[in-house]
């Protein structure tokens, strides 16, 4: 046996095990990409199902008024004016435009309006502290330390 013999059978043996190695991590990413891809598919049904009953909740009409986000980020408000098997459609608040929109392209369905912002809530605390603070500050100035026993006092 010949020093090149013994390279080439080397060489064989080392593509036959990195042959053997390729194909053990093809299956495993196979089996990685499919678990991922099946994962998805649920997760999607599952959103689908939230939206329809989301849906199903608020209503038809234009009291039943709503925000449609999006699968792309994007979001609708207006009112529902129809629904579907597969879809729902509606009409835009500003524009009048009528949107349908497929319950797996909606990422989350919610009643829209009805609900007090977060510029009301900070004026309610505000004007809530305001009062506290002048009861404990304007009660002791006009019950007088607590001598008078009429009133609020």
């Amino acid at each position: 046996m010949t020093y090149f013999d013994f390279c080439r059978e080397g060489v064989i043996n080392l593509i036959k095990r990195l042959t053997v190695l390729m194909l053990m991590m093809g299956v495993l990413l196979a089996g990685v990409v499919l678990e991922t891809a099946q994962a998805q598919t649920s997760r999607d049904a599952e959103l689908a199902a939230k939206a329809r009953a989301k849906v199903a909740k608020i209503g038809v009409g234009q009291n039943a008024k709503v925000e449609v986000k999006l699968q792309d980020e994007s979001r609708i408000k207006g009112y529902v004016s129809e629904v579907q098997q597969d879809s729902f459609t509606v009409v835009e608040r500003d524009t009048g435009v009528s949107r349908t929109v497929a319950y797996a392209d909606a990422a989350d369905v919610k009643r829209s309006g009805g609900g007090l912002s977060t510029k009301s809530w900070a004026i309610i605390g505000a004007a809530a502290a305001g009062a506290i603070v002048t009861w404990i500050v304007v009660k002791p100035a006009i019950c007088d330390g607590g001598a008078q026993t009429r009133g609020i006092c």
